[in-house]
């Protein structure tokens, strides 16, 4: 396989993921089309790597929420209204939470196999203006009436509750790391550690919007933390099934060790709904030496894997490992961890799987503090994870995310 290089990345600011209602305003991003997001966010990686635009083979986009406004292959009418040459094309990616690192990752796969010499990859979400679930009625199987009879799945949170109390996790547990991302965050922001790739996002007329992340509430504390109140226990008691069974007799169900589901996320350290969108350009060694662009990082191992679909959320760990045993490389020889922070639980379950560092794990905040724009989170994370090796010198970073349905995603880029 050829080496696959990452030469440049931007992102958006994340703006909060609501729609304006009444005389309360929506997030900043709330008044542009995704495909303008995504537009602009392409248009800025080329102006930043100087590239030639007509030597990009294709621009491969992760989108969970591919309907409305999102729908119709965001990709390709991104392309088309960013400017580009009619001759690039587009195509969208969804697997729902990997969709941004699976867009990479596929671009990876072209260019290693020799079939493609440069790629844009990367995502985008609307969240304000196209709602999580508008494309499934919330129904991860799709409202499938046979498979729920041999898979009945839960929602998310619920699973992430369930996670919590197999691991013995607690309350405090989860406020404390979701208090961390939000301090490291803050630091993050104060010292510019986001600035390389972040840009100001315009509105239709062109007048600036931010350039700030929206969504880190750097005044948390403990206690303000403490008081908020649990999101998925009304939601599991919820009677879902045909004799009145509730999605917690389901997760119990599968899982009768547990006894009683106990909830414990909240709004406070789960991941935050917002808008936002990223880039990352790849290419083959040939296509850096005819662009006259340097690489930044190379891709040494991409992976998923499944796991059991109603706990859902596990799949980080097992698909972190089959990356590393592609590259040769065991969880220690990996400098920094970007662990996708759908909800508390996750990075701590995968922490503890892999007998990681919890020092080298997520160092600027994750998704707890600064949102998580579905299909474009892990290009995010990508980019961040880039950034930050640069920063502090250091070679190997990992980024990886759960996904519904029991799937985990994992990357492995070493600095150039």
């Amino acid at each position: 396989m050829a080496d696959i290089y990452i030469y440049d990345a931007v992102r958006t600011p994340r703006g909060r993921g609501r729609a304006p209602r009444g005389d309360k305003p929506g997030g900043a991003f709330s008044g542009v089309h995704p495909q303008e997001l995504l537009a602009q966010t392409l248009n800025r990686l080329a102006e930043k790597s100087a590239l030639d635009k007509s030597l990009v083979d294709d621009v491969v986009i992760g989108c969970v929420t591919q309907v409305s406004e999102q729908g119709a292959c965001v990709a390709r009418n991104a392309v088309l209204a960013a400017g580009w040459p009619q001759e690039v094309t587009g195509t969208t990616v969804n697997r729902f939470c990997g969709s941004g690192t699976q867009a990479v990752n596929f671009a990876a796969m072209g260019i290693g196999s020799g079939l493609q010499d440069c790629v844009v990859a990367g995502g985008v979400e609307s969240m304000s203006r196209v709602p999580l679930g508008s494309d499934c009625d919330g129904q991860l199987d799709g409202k499938n009436m046979l498979l729920r009879k041999k898979i009945t799945m839960v929602p998310q949170g619920i699973s992430a509750d369930l996670i919590a109390t197999l691991e013995g996790f607690g309350r405090e547990d989860l406020d404390a790391f979701a208090l961390q991302s939000q301090k490291k965050a803050a630091v993050a922001v104060k010292e510019g550690r986001f600035d390389k790739s972040l840009f100001m996002v315009v509105d239709a007329e062109g007048k600036n919007i931010t350039d700030k992340d929206e969504h880190p509430r750097p005044e948390s504390t403990a206690e303000s933390l403490a008081g908020i109140r649990v999101a998925f226990e009304k939601m599991g008691a919820m009677a879902v099934g045909p004799n009145g069974e509730t999605f917690d007799d389901y997760a119990i169900k599968a899982y009768p060790e547990a006894k009683a589901v106990q909830h414990m996320h909240t709004g406070g350290n789960s991941s935050g709904i917002v808008d936002g969108a990223c880039a990352v350009l790849l290419g083959s060694k040939e296509f850096g030496e005819k662009a006259s662009i340097k690489p930044r990082a190379k891709i040494r191992a991409a992976a998923t894997i499944g796991a059991e679909p109603v706990i859902m959320l596990t799949a980080p760990a097992p698909a972190s490992e089959k990356a590393l045993a592609q590259a040769g490389m065991s969880a220690s020889d990996i400098d920094l961890w970007e662990i996708n922070e759908a909800f508390a639980t996750v990075p701590l379950q995968t922490i503890r799987k892999l007998g990681i560092d919890p020092e080298r794990v997520n160092v600027n905040g994750g998704a707890i503090a600064l949102g998580h724009p579905l299909g474009a989170t892990g290009a995010m994370l990508m980019n961040t994870a880039l950034d930050e090796l640069e920063r502090t010198g250091k070679s190997t970073a990992l980024i990886t995310l759960c996904i519904g349905g029991g799937m985990g995603i994992a990357t492995i880029i070493e600095r150039v």
